[in-house]
């Protein structure tokens, strides 16, 4: 399917945060997992952040978490993921996917349904 003959937005998302250490962001991953908030979530690390934080600029290395889910479950994940976060104001994006493998896109919707 090429690009323009896209028609709309699936129900899957990506959400996206970053934390302090490899144990954190895999207790986040599995966390979100085992609730059946994210049908996956990928950690990556180490990475190198810089950003302006209380006025001085910061260097940090972190690690990435990216969940797979739907876009009706976000709220829920986000709830999970700021209540685990170890971080004062976290990294918490949600973007959703334009389009997939619909195979794919359909197990994403199935593992996060509320009453999977």
């Amino acid at each position: 399917m090429s690009c323009a003959k896209l028609t709309g937005v699936s129900d899957v998302c990506q959400v996206v945060t970053t934390v302090a250490s490899a144990e954190s962001a895999r207790a986040l991953a599995s966390g979100a997992v085992l609730a059946r908030l994210a049908a996956c979530a990928q950690v990556f690390g180490p990475l190198t952040s810089t950003y302006r934080w209380e006025g001085e600029l910061q260097t940090a290395e972190e690690w990435q978490v990216i969940f797979k889910t739907t876009i009706g479950r976000y709220e829920d994940l986000q709830a999970h993921v700021l209540e685990q976060h170890e971080y004062d104001v976290p990294e918490l994006l949600m973007v959703p996917v334009a389009a997939g493998n619909p195979v794919y896109l359909a197990w994403v919707a199935e593992e996060v349904a509320a009453e999977a």
